[in-house]
C-alpha cells in the first residue's frame, strides 16, 4: 500500500532553515508528480509546491517562492523541501502528497514545523 513518511520538522527561529524529507513506498515513485502542502493551526490545507516526475517543473506558492526549494531523488524514492529564511507564517503541519498540484490524498502523517523566537 502507499506509504508516505515525512520527517525533518522542528522548532526553528525566524530566518532559520529546515530540510523536510518524505520517504515513499508502495508505488513506483518516479511515475508520479509529488506535492507538498501545509496546514496552519485552525486553517485548511495550503498548496506549497509541486514537482514533476523528473524534476523539470517545480511551481511554488507565491508565499514561499525564492525561499523554498522542492526536489526529489527517484533512486531513493524520496521527496525533499529545503526551507530557508523561515517566517512565523510558515508554521504548520507539512504533508507530502502523491500527485500534482490540487491533489490532497494520499498523503503522509505530516511533520510539524514551528517558526518562533
Amino acid at each position: 500500500q502507499v506509504q508516505l513518511v515525512e520527517s525533518g520538522g522542528g522548532l526553528v527561529q525566524p530566518g532559520g532553515s529546515l530540510r523536510l524529507s518524505c520517504a515513499a513506498s508502495g508505488f513506483t515513485f518516479s511515475y508520479y508528480h509529488m506535492t507538498w502542502v501545509r496546514q496552519a493551526p485552525g486553517e485548511g490545507l495550503e498548496w506549497v509546491s509541486s514537482i514533476s516526475t523528473y524534476g523539470s517543473n517545480t511551481p511554488y506558492a507565491d508565499s514561499v517562492k525564492g525561499r523554498f526549494t522542492i526536489s526529489r531523488d527517484n533512486a531513493k524514492n524520496t521527496l525533499y523541501l529545503q526551507m530557508n529564511n523561515l517566517k512565523p507564517d510558515d508554521t504548520g503541519l507539512y504533508y507530502c502528497v502523491r500527485g500534482p498540484r490540487g491533489t490532497t490524498q494520499p498523503r503522509g502523517q505530516g511533520t510539524q514545523v514551528t517558526v518562533s523566537s
